[in-house]
């Protein structure tokens, strides 16, 4: 049997629906259940599982008649980009959008090695259910094309409540129609702290992108987040804790493979998880057993903080309209390669973890026209991505303000 090279699982059918998305070719991961469907999710935690009916998100693509192409290769429970091959559909052309899970900025991240926009939605705005998850208050779907209208028309689709998801709550969803942007009355602050560790080459980059923005009229100044090196502290602890506890499902019982040679149930469940899981997140959970039985004063603070965060970037977009942050390119090979190192994961995902542990809304904006941004990810060391994020749920503003862009020819550049 000869492996794609892409999809994990190609969709055989082709019918689809009437309706808004019809035409639209979309891939997804396995970690989002379509009935029939492997839905291994990268681990061998879940070899042979199949799901038995659709993710809300699935079924709502299906009524609005997108094909769902297939689904790709991701890393372990999407953790990282290990082994991914995330944003390779939509180089190929085999779909037109792709959903990724963004964990610590793993779509975006996708984008950035695809030369594509990548979005990530307000935390609830896009229902879990049928998605196996990993840090149930940090991650959501990430939305990925070459064009920023593919990515608004999915989430008119799919965006919306879900009574079936406790993390969607009760409230009115963004309005995704599009907006009139007027430059000078939007506000743009450049985060300092956020271009700590970039190197000669990448800060002249994002100057450059920051540059472009005031040259098309938008209000741009610095804002300052002393404590932004916390929020990988955060992520670390409380992204870990939660990791430990939701794999606690993958007992070999219900799911997954069991190791042979138990004595007892006990050492089944500890023999299988120590199989079943590589190296990697296997440090993760086990980070995340030790602040949750043996330093649980050290979770609660971090929960502490990260509410103290989630004020402090509140407090910077009552001054400001939009942020806009650079997203380093350099690293996006070698996290996509075959790293197994916690430290090394973080230091890869540093400049995109902040919205997870904040739950607002960002759209990663690619150095220059998409059609060429694959060879520039690969080719330009110095080269360096924009993110611009925005309150949570403004998300049809903030495509509003890439669709503007965008149309100028800015691109991240």
């Amino acid at each position: 049997m000869v492996m794609d090279p892409i999809f994990f699982y190609r969709n055989p059918a082709s019918a689809v629906a009437e309706g808004t998305l019809q035409g639209l070719r979309v891939a997804i991961q396995p970690n989002l259940a379509v009935e029939g469907w492997p839905t291994e999710a990268g681990s061998r935690a879940l070899l042979g599982y199949t799901a038995p009916e659709d993710a809300t998100i699935v079924r709502r693509l299906r009524a609005h008649g997108a094909h769902l192409s297939g689904s790709t290769y991701m890393s372990e429970l999407g953790f990282g980009l290990v082994n991914s091959r995330a944003g390779a559909a939509l180089q190929s052309r085999e779909a037109d959008v792709e959903l990724v899970l963004d964990f610590m900025g793993e779509g975006r991240l996708a984008a950035a090695g695809a030369g594509v926009y990548g979005f990530k939605p307000s935390y609830g705005l896009m229902s879990r259910y049928g998605l196996v998850g990993l840090t149930p208050s940090m991650e959501c779907c990430g939305v990925l094309s070459a064009d920023l209208g593919g990515i608004r028309a999915v989430l008119q689709a799919v965006a919306g409540g879900d009574g079936l998801d406790f993390s969607v709550p009760e409230e009115e969803a963004p309005d995704f129609a599009p907006q009139v942007i007027d430059p000078p009355m939007i506000s743009v602050g450049v985060l300092a702290e956020a271009r700590g560790g970039l190197n000669d080459g990448q800060n002249e980059a994002f100057a450059l992108a920051s540059a472009g923005l005031a040259e098309v009229g938008f209000a741009v100044r610095e804002v300052s987040l002393p404590e932004w090196s916390l929020f990988e502290v955060v992520h670390r602890i409380v992204g870990s804790v939660e990791a430990s506890s939701a794999t606690g499902r993958y007992d070999s019982v219900r799911y997954g493979p069991r190791a042979p040679g138990a004595k007892n149930w006990n050492e089944m469940y500890l023999l299988s998880r120590g199989a079943d899981f590589d190296t990697l997140l296997k440090s993760y959970l086990i980070q995340g057993a030790f602040f949750q039985f043996e330093s649980c004063e050290a979770f609660q603070d971090a929960c502490r903080l990260r509410a103290r965060l989630v004020g402090e970037v509140q407090r910077l977009l009552s001054e400001v309209d939009f942020l806009a942050l650079p997203t380093v390119l350099d690293g996006v090979a070698s996290v996509a390669g075959a790293s197994i190192l916690l430290d090394a994961t973080y230091t890869a995902f540093s400049s995109t973890l902040f919205a997870n542990v904040t739950g607002q809304p960002v759209l990663y904006m690619p150095p220059g026209p998409a059609t060429e941004m694959g060879a520039a990810a690969g080719a330009a060391g110095g080269a360096c991505g924009l993110q611009l994020a925005g309150p949570r749920l403004s998300d049809g503003s903030l495509l509003a303000l890439g669709e503007y862009l965008q149309s100028t020819g800015r691109g991240g550049e």
